[in-house]
């Protein structure tokens, strides 16, 4: 039985995923809530296995209610629901620890498998997000190479390139031409689309954007 808390701030949007939850065998719903602030609330009282939370809402974002799980150590996994191409929002809110993305009009199969894979200490995205990005250059791409990986980790944490050079101790535009490099052997478009590669292909790890430091 999965355990569940459930927030957003569309009536219509929460009772249908409500009704979805409540009919689904294995899946408990804990709490339902219109806003951040109810929704970690919720979570901070019932600890939920997972938080499905919309990434935009009043009072506080599903982002930031993330992070705040993640910086008291709460049990529960975070699962981002959007109605929206989720791409600008999938770097901030993984490094906020975040574990996967839901389109709301997915199927029930979809939300079942996106449970049970952030259950089980994986990344989840729907199949459209997914499958926007284009990993045909990436099946046979070329390693990284230690600073390579190290520029595209700083950077995915949401460190901008100034931040990263000083870090790192080289230059903004040594940081740049990495991550250029990195765009090529991914074949990736920038450095969303090089992230979401990255964890696919097991060149980073989730942990890893939530360990150290991050950006304020």
């Amino acid at each position: 039985m999965i355990s569940i808390v459930l927030a957003d701030d569309h009536p219509l949007t929460r009772a249908g995923l409500e009704a979805l939850i409540n009919e689904e065998e294995g899946l408990r719903l804990l709490g339902s809530a219109s806003d951040g602030k109810e929704a970690l609330k919720m979570i901070e009282s019932y600890a939920p296995d997972v938080a499905l939370l919309d990434i935009r809402m009043p009072e506080m974002d599903g982002i930031s209610v993330a992070r705040r799980v993640h910086e008291e150590k709460l049990p529960t996994r975070v699962i981002m629901l959007t109605a929206y191409n989720a791409q600008p929002y999938i770097v901030a809110a993984l490094s906020a620890g975040a574990r996967g993305f839901i389109v709301k009009t997915s199927a029930v199969m979809e939300l079942t498998q996106a449970l049970q894979t952030v259950i089980g200490g994986g990344i989840y995205l729907d199949s459209c997000i997914a499958n926007s990005v284009d990993e045909e250059g990436a099946h046979k791409m070329a390693p990284l190479s230690p600073r390579e990986r190290e520029v595209l980790l700083l950077s995915s944490k949401g460190f901008p390139v100034k931040e990263v050079a000083a870090k790192l101790a080289i230059t903004e535009r040594t940081v740049q031409a990495h991550l250029s490099s990195v765009y090529t052997k991914f074949g990736a478009k920038n450095k969303t689309e090089a992230l979401i590669i990255a964890l696919k292909k097991g060149v980073l790890l989730i942990d890893e954007l939530l360990e150290g430091e991050l950006p304020a």
